[in-house]
């Protein structure tokens, strides 16, 4: 069996006399979407920086492959609108091999169009395409996304959460995707956990969002809410608007009202 690209055994990590992590164990591994979620103030932002090596555990240890090299998507990003940035400047920070580079990135992550722009005038579906060109150019056997869709409408979810499982499909990355709840990522990952200090639950997304625990966390209807549908589409959204074809595209997601044929169970 492989071995992980990363893991956390035991970690413990306290601020003051509050604990956030206390014993939890997390791995991710090439080519598998790992998904953590969790309420607000739960411990997944401290658990990312201490895989990271940005925040030392108390107790417990992370183990890294040799070499390992980490594409990071952190959860905000604040540019004064006042800085004269533009996103191919901004980019070079992180890939050096100049234009050409920047625009295979951008192109990669649906975002070409978006080059010569200020970033401080990018929508919020455009900023993280940008963010995530910039991660991507360090060509990261693991990526880690704090809250990727956050400021993003939710049709750019869709799209966002697309591209994240498309990214994995052509790099064989692996990606640890940090979520607040299970919403959209229903379809855009193989393994979640639920995090509330401690590792409340894990396993496949239906699976959590049955879990008492999982329902305790986020109300006795959250696995109702969140029942597991297919729509079909056989078109996409570039970061433009322009409408994009799609062969067999199917999105699984949570919906709060019915839609006739599909099967799903509302809310």
């Amino acid at each position: 069996m492989t071995r992980p690209l990363i893991e956390g055994h035991g970690l413990i990590v306290s601020h003051g006399r509050r604990r956030v992590l206390d014993r939890v164990d997390v791995s991710v591994s090439a080519g598998e979407i790992v998904t953590l979620i969790g309420p607000n103030g739960a411990g997944k932002t401290t658990l990312v920086r201490t895989l990271l090596g940005l925040q030392r555990p108390e107790a417990g240890s992370v183990e890294r492959q040799a070499g390992l090299v980490i594409g990071y998507v952190p959860q905000r990003l604040h540019v004064d609108p006042t800085l004269p940035l533009t996103v191919r400047r901004f980019l070079a920070l992180a890939a050096p091999g100049g234009r050409a580079d920047a625009a295979a990135l951008l192109a990669e992550v649906g975002a070409a169009r978006c080059i010569e722009q200020q970033v401080s005038a990018l929508s919020g579906g455009e900023l993280q395409r940008v963010l995530l060109a910039r991660a991507l150019a360090r060509r990261p056997q693991l990526l880690v996304l704090d809250e990727p869709v956050q400021g993003v409408d939710f049709s750019g979810q869709i799209e966002l959460f697309r591209l994240i499982g498309s990214l994995r499909d052509r790099r064989g990355c692996g990606i640890l995707l940090v979520s607040h709840d299970l919403h959209l990522v229903m379809s855009a990952t193989d393994r979640v956990l639920c995090l509330n200090h401690h590792l409340c639950c894990s396993g496949a997304p239906d699976a959590v969002s049955r879990h008492p625990e999982y329902q305790r966390l986020f109300g006795p209807r959250a696995a109702e809410a969140l029942a597991v549908y297919t729509h079909h589409h056989d078109h996409a959204h570039a970061p433009t608007g322009e409408v994009l074809p799609v062969e067999g595209c199917a999105i699984h997601g949570a919906h709060e009202h019915h839609h006739h044929g599909h099967g799903e169970t509302a809310s």
